[in-house]
């Protein structure tokens, strides 16, 4: 998920202090519109807020984060063959050398969010996309940044979304991903528990990251825990406050399919016909094929639907091969039902 894309809206359209900020309900009430058009992929909004920031703070490091993240989600998933993934790491790279030009930035707690926000953000991209040497490269800098994080969340709630993804993934991470232990043993130890309970500070009390926390949760607990059920309260929640992000969308859809909730599954499930992008075109062919398969043991339009989703998923490399992998299981699955049982139309 972006990390902190309001942090720079609020930061951005005042020159206020620290403490001012959360008392200014303009600023506040800007932060939660910007945050909207984002998450409502409404990116002619989002480009007209970043013109007026522009010519009002030309220059800032806020405006090329912004920049990233329109990129990040107007081609989501951004891969390493997007003629868009240069600028993108150029945005986020131009926005942590002008936070970091001057001496004392990480007493700022400006240039520090925004230098946190951009960091976490190339990161995030580079992990999803298999770029490990890349993402070692950029961690041993960001521990500063973390250090400084803890010092602010309680007086800023939603500094703890920073500090619960530190505790908790600094235990859990490599636990599922070894290739990373010998790099998370050079850093402090975290507290998965502690993780989860700022995660949850920041999606109860939050003024600018609820929606990060809430979808960082969904993923955790679904993924990393395996507690479905409390997986489904945050992916339920964030996919009802933004029904039109396909991403949040098929979240909630693979939450619904692994607590075994087809029903619900079909109803809130788009049709992959009516969708444009590729990608979501692919997951939502191979989520209705589990439901032909598990529900309906329509093996031959599952079978049908789990191919399409595969072809889908192999274009996009390492950020596809997952949802590949699983397409495949699927198809072995069916493939050995139809032998044995014969479909059942």
């Amino acid at each position: 998920m972006v990390f902190g894309f309001a942090v720079f809206i609020l930061l951005t359209i005042t020159q206020t202090t620290y403490g001012q900020l959360f008392q200014d309900t303009i600023a506040v009430n800007l932060v939660r519109q910007g945050f909207d058009h984002i998450y409502r992929q409404e990116f002619n909004d989002a480009e007209e807020i970043l013109t007026r920031i522009n010519q009002i703070y030309p220059g800032h490091p806020a405006t090329y984060l912004y920049k990233a993240i329109i990129i990040y989600y107007q081609e989501y998933p951004l891969i390493p063959s997007n003629p868009r993934f240069k600028a993108f790491e150029y945005q986020l790279r131009t926005s942590i050398r002008v936070c970091e030009a001057k001496p004392g930035w990480l007493d700022d707690p400006e240039k520090l969010l925004i230098d946190f926000c951009s960091r976490g953000l190339l990161m995030l991209c580079y992990n999803e996309n298999g770029m490990t040497n890349e993402v070692i490269s950029i961690a041993f800098s960001t521990y500063k940044c973390v250090k400084k994080s803890f010092k602010y969340k309680d007086v800023y709630p939603d500094f703890c979304y920073f500090t619960g993804l530190y505790n908790y993934y600094r235990e859990a991470y490599p636990e599922h991903h070894p290739v990373y232990r010998a790099i998370a043993a050079l850093f402090p130890h975290g507290d998965r528990q502690a993780g989860l309970k700022d995660l949850q500070k920041a999606a109860e009390n939050g003024i600018m990251l609820k929606a990060e926390a809430y979808s960082i949760l969904s993923w955790i607990y679904m993924y990393y825990e395996k507690n479905y059920p409390e997986a489904l309260k945050y992916s339920r929640g964030i996919s009802e406050k933004f029904p039109s992000n396909m991403l949040f969308r098929v979240e909630l859809v693979k939450n619904l399919l692994l607590v075994n909730n087809f029903e619900e599954a079909e109803k809130v499930i788009p049709q992959s016909g009516n969708i444009h992008e590729p990608y979501f075109r692919g997951q939502t062919a191979l989520y209705n094929a589990f439901i032909q398969e598990k529900k309906y043991q329509n093996y031959s339009q599952a079978s049908k639907l789990y191919q399409e989703g595969v072809n889908a998923m192999k274009t996009f490399g390492v950020r596809g091969q997952y949802l590949a992998d699983y397409g495949t299981d699927g198809l072995k699955r069916v493939k050995a039902l139809q032998k044995s049982r014969g479909p059942i139309e």
